[in-house]
């Protein structure tokens, strides 16, 4: 089979906007034609797709493939490049055999609500009615009619950390013969659920009990699949919330049927999926708690401030309180700060600098620390991630620097150029930092973090401070959405979807 693979992916936090501007095209990594083989050998979609073709023998042509950190919503201008560059790339790489596409579900467009429906769209409107168009999404997906009715196949990930993202890419190449061939027909039911859930990782329940369902319906006779997709709650769209997807062969009610069965379980648990939220200071003392009882490292997570949700990973309400409460052999990494990791880098090692870190987006995310630190080392912020989730994947931070708050010795802090979340420990190692040997590791993230620190954590404790990814997912104003949604509206009511 000839199959053209390409992508648009973004997690748009829309509140962003105001803390970091719209997103450029200036933001965006991208590879074009033959450049997406870079890939190959990573456990991403595309990894898995460029596997899955070489597995089945398939002629696999690449066209476009685009990515940024989630942020605020995309500039109108840079989605019309990207799309016009990837549509027209399958246009001219016609015939094909099917379009595989990586994209996210949760794509907002400065005048567009739905990216992922959009693309799908003029990508239709460039090829043959009968030629199967295909897309791999992220669990955070707000999944909608619009783009159930352009794509033949929506596969989303199970889990969250998103390990699966390279089976799920395979597995949307292996189905192209499938659909090609007429052997099956991909009938599916989007129920939407008026929710907003703050991040809830499948390692634990409830997300991880859901999960369990959704394979244990998906092998039920005629079900091809049944995800439950999250939904972004950091984005003020009307059809923003958590939905059951389910795909059978050519059996509607029973697609309804199997996902409003899932959708009333995942409702009825709504108030399992409320966490607490625990500020930096109480997340702190029950860290030292642990350590007394049982060791260290303890993970510490800023949930609230993480990158990977759209904010700007310079906030200092966690790193302030652990100077303050004289945290001692504690790591944090990171806080993205170009103007200080530049100074570090022109300094040295080995050099005492005063530095303002951090809190230069806004005032939500704490206010810079005036501190005088000791340049411990200095990188180029480049390596390979061994998380489960991105193993063979490279980061590039750019100039980052291992800073030691107090001098020599004292709490090490990393400072980087570019934003991201922490995935994996390779951060830390990069700059001779060795976390099992760490009372407390801190670090930006939700939930990726797990797939390369729960093996290592005595516990896992998340403190939750003002910012734009916070648990608290009921302070943000959604005045666009289509109806209630709990938890901002704890009288919302949900009901099954009427038959068409």
């Amino acid at each position: 089979m000839r199959v053209a693979i390409g992508g648009i992916v973004h997690e748009t936090n829309t509140y962003a906007v105001e803390s970091f501007g719209m997103t450029t095209l200036e933001s965006f990594a991208i590879m074009r034609g033959e450049g997406m083989r870079r890939a190959s050998g990573s456990r991403t979609f595309v990894g898995g797709m460029l596997a899955g073709g070489e597995a089945g023998g398939h002629e696999l042509v690449p066209i476009f493939h685009t990515f940024a950190q989630p942020s605020g919503t995309i500039e109108a201008s840079a989605y019309q490049s990207m799309k016009d560059e990837l549509v027209g790339g399958i246009a001219e790489a016609l015939p094909v055999d099917a379009v595989v596409l990586d994209t996210h579900g949760a794509g907002i467009v400065d005048g567009i609500d739905d990216l992922e429906a959009d693309l799908g769209a003029a990508i239709r409107a460039v090829i043959s009615g009968d030629i199967p168009l295909l897309t791999v999404l992220d669990l955070h997906g707000s999944i909608t009619e619009e783009m159930n009715e352009v794509y033949d196949y929506m596969l989303g990930v199970y889990d969250y950390p998103h390990v699966d993202m390279f089976e799920r890419g395979v597995e949307a190449i292996e189905a192209v013969p499938g659909l090609v061939n007429g052997d099956w027909t991909p009938t599916t039911h989007v129920e939407r659920l008026p929710m907003l859930l703050p991040t809830s990782t499948t390692d634990i329940a409830p997300a991880k009990d859901i999960r369990q369902r959704c394979l244990e319906l998906q092998g039920e006779a005629g079900v091809q699949r049944c995800a439950f997709f999250h939904g972004f709650p950091f984005t003020d769209i009307p059809k923003a919330g958590a939905s059951i997807v389910v795909t059978t062969d050519g059996d509607s009610a029973l697609a309804r049927r199997t996902a409003q069965q899932l959708a009333s379980e995942v409702w009825d648990r709504r108030d399992d999926f409320r966490l607490e939220s625990l500020s930096p200071e109480i997340a702190i003392t029950q860290a030292r708690k642990v350590l007394a009882e049982r060791g260290g490292p303890v993970v510490i997570n800023d949930t609230s401030d993480n990158p990977g949700g759209g904010s700007p990973g310079d906030s200092t309400h966690l790193l302030r309180a652990l100077i303050e409460m004289e945290a001692t052999n504690v790591c944090f990494a990171y806080i993205f700060d170009p103007a200080v990791a530049k100074q570090a880098h022109d300094a040295g090692p080995g050099s005492t600098i005063e530095v303002a870190l951090g809190g230069k987006h806004d005032d939500v995310h704490g206010a810079p620390l005036e501190l005088t630190v000791y340049v411990k080392s200095a990188t180029d912020g480049r390596f390979e991630y061994t998380t489960p989730m991105l193993a063979g994947a490279w980061a590039k931070y750019g100039a980052m620097a291992r800073l030691q708050v107090g001098g020599p010795g004292g709490l090490d802090v990393l400072v980087g150029s570019k934003r991201s979340q922490v995935f994996d420990r390779e951060v830390f190692a990069l700059h001779g930092i060795d976390v099992t040997g760490y009372d407390i590791v801190a670090l930006k993230s939700s939930q990726h973090f797990r797939a390369g620190f729960a093996d290592l954590a005595t516990e896992i404790i998340t403190a939750d401070s003002p910012g734009l990814t916070t648990l608290r997912v009921e302070n943000f104003a959604h005045p666009r959405v289509d109806g209630p949604r709990w938890p901002l509206d704890p009288d919302a009511t949900w009901e099954p979807t009427a038959a068409s």
